[in-house]
């Protein structure tokens, strides 16, 4: 399938960050942190324009021309960071200070995450709900797994639902260890991809 996709640029963050907020409302996880509809719905696009923003500062953002679909990606180096991440406590303090959860999964997240390679990490793709189903995720990520490919680069992600993990698994992905089961709350898995040769 092909799509038209650029980088998106710090004049899409509006654009992006509702793509964001209406694609993950009812993701699992987005569930578990803001249980409360009406609270998520008040405070779930601040939690989700916290990735978008450290990956428009920090990494990229592909994103189909006509905004139906976005994937966030950081490059992270290999060896243990040099400082604590502050990227949870800032996602608390902007979406939601009461709320414990808002810190607690990407705490949780960063515990796990692998530092002994460095690989390109797919922090989230979006698609528009009435979209999903139509390849466009597929589509958006498999030129930068191509890439990855060519450089020898593998790539990381924690898939947070079980839809989603299919997806991953049909394009080169693995399960990295057991899942992570937030408290009282859903899986997530940790995957990862080596990068094909030959």
């Amino acid at each position: 399938m092909g799509v038209a996709t650029r980088t998106a640029e710090a004049a899409d963050r509006d654009q992006v960050a509702a793509l964001l907020d209406t694609a993950f409302h009812d993701d699992p996880v987005s569930s578990w942190v803001f249980p409360e509809k009406e609270h998520r719905r008040a405070v779930h696009g601040l939690f989700m324009g916290c990735f978008l923003d450290a990956a428009l500062a920090e990494g990229r953002v592909d994103l189909l021309e006509d905004g139906s679909a976005a994937a966030l990606w950081l490059s992270v180096p290999a060896g243990e960071p040099e400082e604590e991440d502050d990227m949870p406590a800032l996602m608390r303090r902007t979406a939601d200070p009461d709320n414990e959860r808002a810190e607690l999964v990407g705490r949780l997240t960063g515990a796990i995450h692998p530092t002994e390679r460095a690989h390109a990490y797919l922090l989230l793709i979006a698609v528009a709900p009435d979209r999903q189903g139509e390849g466009l995720g597929t589509a958006l990520l498999t030129p930068v797994l191509e890439q990855c490919d060519r450089d020898g680069l593998p790539a990381y992600l924690e898939a947070s639902s079980a839809r989603s993990r299919e997806l991953y698994l049909r394009l080169g992905f693995t399960d990295r260890g057991e899942p992570l089961r937030l408290p009282d709350g859903p899986l997530m898995w940790p995957m990862w991809r080596e990068p094909a040769t030959g």
